[in-house]
């Protein structure tokens, strides 16, 4: 694992805290940031945990020794 892959698979998590995070706060009904924010922050996080997730993949796979 290089540093730069380090940084993507941690981006990947914080991105999925965030995800998990939104979800809670909108099924609570009463979300601390509104309904629109949580909203756009759950629709940003998913595919940002994707992308994050196979960058990290695809930077280990190309500096494997």
């Amino acid at each position: 694992m290089t540093p730069k892959s380090g940084i993507f698979l941690g981006g990947s998590c914080v991105a999925a805290i965030a995800a998990v995070g939104s979800v809670f706060e909108l099924s609570s009904g009463v979300p601390q940031w509104g309904t629109l924010a949580t909203a756009v922050t759950l629709a940003l996080s998913i595919p940002l945990t994707v992308i994050f997730f196979f960058a990290a993949v695809r930077d280990a796979k190309a500096n494997q020794q």
